[in-house]
């Protein structure tokens, strides 16, 4: 079977909903043994009875990817419950809108925290056994934000920028470990929060602003979360063993068909 994770152990972070989630379920079924690691228990709780409803190998770890002490504590723990860390999905985000002056310092420090420091202190606490096991696949969550200017997107526009040259710079430093290190950048995706901030921002019109935020790519769509899913799940497998160190889009042509 192509993309099989048989016998694979595959921790996501921010699985408790949206792509986080998708990608947990899709590893799941190919066959890893995924462990999902959120800092929402009631979120990783629902995709944990999820996947056991369907007799999948999964296991919840609540962890909040902020603080290092508790990350590294819980992959140690991983590896001794499962004797490895196969593959580490960086899905754990924050969004928000604004500009530079209508950022506050409190909102960018939020979202550094998560967005940046999450990331780094998850591949941190996982690195040291992908090496003890000279193998290891790591992907991390970067952004169509990370490569154009997006309006009203500062504070999300510079973390999904860190992630993308982290991302390379941990695929540079760690490839004679066998550890491959890419990321995918999507652009708008149908998750649970693009409805809560329409339902925020824009009452009674989410029908219409929704419509208006599908049609900035030229697909005319969002995305779905299965769509980003299936692209992980290839970059995360062994029929990708020969790439590393690259970013790729997955965002319905906004990058380079939007003149």
């Amino acid at each position: 079977m192509l993309f099989d994770l048989t016998n694979k152990v595959s921790l996501v972070t921010g699985s408790g909903s949206g792509i986080g989630k998708a990608i947990a379920t899709t590893f799941a079924r190919q066959g890893s043994l995924v462990c999902l690691l959120d800092i929402n228990e009631a979120g990783g709780n629902e995709t944990l009875q999820f996947l056991k409803s369907e007799n999948r190998k999964v296991f919840f770890y609540p962890c909040d990817v902020t603080q290092q002490e508790q990350v590294v504590a819980v992959m140690n723990r991983i590896a001794t419950d499962h004797g490895s860390i196969d593959v580490l999905v960086n899905s754990a985000g924050i969004a928000h809108v604004g500009k530079l002056e209508t950022t506050t310092e409190v909102d960018f420090d939020r979202l550094y925290r998560v967005n940046v420091k999450g990331t780094y202190n998850a591949m941190y606490a996982a690195i040291p056994h992908m090496k003890k096991n000279k193998k290891g696949v790591i992907l991390n969550l970067a952004s169509v934000a990370a490569s154009v200017g997006l309006a009203d997107r500062f504070a999300y526009s510079m973390t999904k920028g860190a992630v993308l040259s982290m991302t390379l710079s941990v695929a540079k430093d760690y490839v004679h470990d066998g550890i491959r290190c890419n990321c995918v950048s999507p652009g708008r995706v149908h998750t649970p929060f693009v409805d809560g901030f329409l339902k925020a921002n824009y009452p009674g019109r989410e029908t219409e602003m929704y419509d208006k935020l599908a049609k900035t790519q030229p697909i005319g769509r969002m995305g779905k979360p299965e769509e980003i899913a299936h692209l992980a799940l290839y970059l995360c497998s062994d029929e990708a063993s020969f790439i590393t160190g690259t970013d790729y889009p997955i965002d319905g042509g906004f990058l380079k068909l939007n003149t």
